[in-house]
């Protein structure tokens, strides 16, 4: 498993002088940029003129500006999103436990756990590179699963290398104990165990399913409490794919409440702003000691309060 470079240097790169060939003559100034310096595509170029970052002899031009030929070019480029997001941010962090092998933190709704598209800063990884700045040597930052970025609750960080192929070999024999809290639409009569291969769904690029083609999924779920139109669960992994509690409660025909991607298209009041869906245990054996651990978190306040409000419904 390589490592990903969380160390790279962050500095703005030098900048570019060219003069405009001939060849270029009669071109726009994004076209031409966009030909004489192929390495960058033409919408970022245009962003740059935009930004300031493009002198033609001397003055600030527009990208449709048209060239002679003969013209001097200073272009100063900026590092993308994707440079960048490797870099320590302080962000507030819920530790639930840290010693020199793992770090265990409750994550809260709205934190984004690995930089990706559209989410360049401001993740999970971005806390972990600040507290605990080692882990910029580790793939991920030591992150070894995930938790959507609406989910609440428990995930574990290795702070060794050691740590995280032991982790991750865990993971896929399944001695890591996930327990999730969930509300959901509908009561539900009994527990049960939910079993269907989850994929990308044919339909749409941002939802999951059960398809076919799908990795096998299990889920397992217990009734922890019944409401007049919703119903506790807890639900516990087999297997954690992308989605899976949410799609499979979907197919279940009772959607966690919520849900943006998997909910009913009219909700149901009362409206809640995230999937009231919580990571609320984790176990797991220690890599360092070979000792169980185990950890609980509590409900965060705004599920605790969707819980009392379909009490009163």
């Amino acid at each position: 498993m390589p490592a990903e470079d969380y160390t790279q240097n962050t500095q703005p790169p030098a900048p570019h002088r060219l003069t405009v060939p001939e060849s270029c003559a009669g071109l726009r100034l994004d076209q031409a940029l966009a030909r004489l310096l192929p390495r960058y595509s033409r919408a970022r170029l245009s962003t740059w003129i935009r930004e300031g970052r493009v002198c033609v002899d001397g003055r600030t031009p527009a990208p449709r500006d048209r060239l002679h030929g003969g013209e001097r070019i200073e272009v100063r480029p900026a590092l993308s999103p994707e440079e960048t997001a490797f870099r320590p941010e302080t962000i507030p962090l819920d530790i639930v436990y840290e010693d020199g092998t793992l770090i265990v933190i409750d994550k809260p709704p709205g934190l984004v756990v690995h930089p990706g598209s559209g989410n360049w800063q401001g993740t999970l990884l971005n806390a972990l590179l600040a507290h605990a700045p080692q882990l910029a040597a580790i793939p991920r930052a030591g992150i070894v699963h995930r938790l959507d970025k609406d989910t609440s609750g428990l995930l574990v960080i290795a702070r060794t290398l050691t740590a995280q192929t032991d982790l991750v070999r865990q993971l896929q024999a399944r001695t890591v104990s996930r327990e999730y809290r969930a509300v959901v639409h509908g009561r539900v009569v009994r527990g049960g165990t939910m079993e269907g291969p989850v994929g990308r769904d044919p339909r749409s690029r941002i939802r999951m399913a059960v398809v076919p083609s799908g990795k096998p999924a299990v889920t397992h779920y217990a009734v922890t409490e019944k409401l007049p139109h919703a119903t506790v669960l807890t639900c516990r992994l087999e297997t954690g794919r992308t989605h899976q509690i949410r799609v499979h409660l979907q197919k279940l025909g009772h959607p966690i409440w919520g849900d943006p991607i998997y909910g009913p298209r009219t909700p149901t009041p009362p409206r809640f702003p995230r999937q009231a869906l919580h990571a609320e245990k984790l176990a797991l054996i220690h890599p360092e000691t070979g000792k169980t651990m185990q950890w609980q978190a509590p409900l965060p306040a705004d599920m605790r309060q969707l819980i009392e409000t379909l009490r009163a419904a």
